[in-house]
């Protein structure tokens, strides 16, 4: 779970940028009984922590316009310490920061139909680099639907709702096409967002870019 805020600020008349921050908590779980191990008494697991708590912080920046976008983050910048064993010879896992690099365009195809297409390039070291290719369609600002591909891992699907100047809410759900389909059934994410400050008193924040 994580609380972001996002501080908008005007550089001119058509360009803005956006620094942003998320700060919260990630539950990081291990399920013995779904782990089928050649030797059933690895040391590995020995007295196993089948549940943990870690805190997490992530920041970024977004510059756009009113049909363009560019952003920067990184997450998981604090670095923590991952074992699921009380032993000592077991505790060299650990989380590392990702980063991301972003960019998008907005297209026009009618008064109230609007296509963006964008890319977005995630690192996280020592992996090789990964990169999206995302198209959204919106709808009259009131709704939006959208689909994601990301080279040789997966497919994501996605849909939102401008409920009102206020309140947006958004689904979305990854389907793994890797080996790791193996033991993943996909995620689903949901989000809801408040804009607070609305000063252009508009209901869609992509109206502003």
């Amino acid at each position: 779970a994580n609380l972001t805020y996002a501080y908008h600020l005007q550089l001119t008349g058509t360009l803005n940028l956006s620094v942003g921050a998320a700060a919260g908590v990630t539950r990081i779980g291990l399920d013995i009984n779904q782990l089928t191990l050649e030797n059933p008494n690895d040391p590995a697991l020995n007295n196993a922590i089948v549940s943990q708590v870690k805190p997490d912080l992530s920041l970024g920046v977004w510059l756009y316009g009113a049909r363009f976008f560019a952003g920067a983050s990184v997450q998981q910048i604090l670095p923590q310490k991952l074992a699921f064993t009380s032993d000592p010879n077991y505790k060299t896992g650990k989380e590392v920061p990702h980063a991301f690099l972003t960019a998008g365009y907005k297209l026009y195809i009618d008064e109230s139909i609007t296509a963006i297409p964008s890319v977005m390039v995630k690192y996280v070291s020592p992996t090789p680099l990964s990169v999206d290719v995302n198209l959204k369609l919106g709808f009259k600002d009131r709704f939006w639907l959208g689909g994601s591909y990301r080279h040789n891992d997966s497919y994501s699907a996605m849909a939102g709702l401008n409920v009102s100047r206020l309140v947006n809410l958004t689904y979305s759900y990854d389907f793994t096409t890797s080996q790791l389909n193996k033991v993943s059934y996909g995620s689903h994410e949901i989000v809801l967002g408040l804009q607070l400050n609305n000063v252009y008193n508009v209901l869609s924040s992509m109206r502003m870019w």
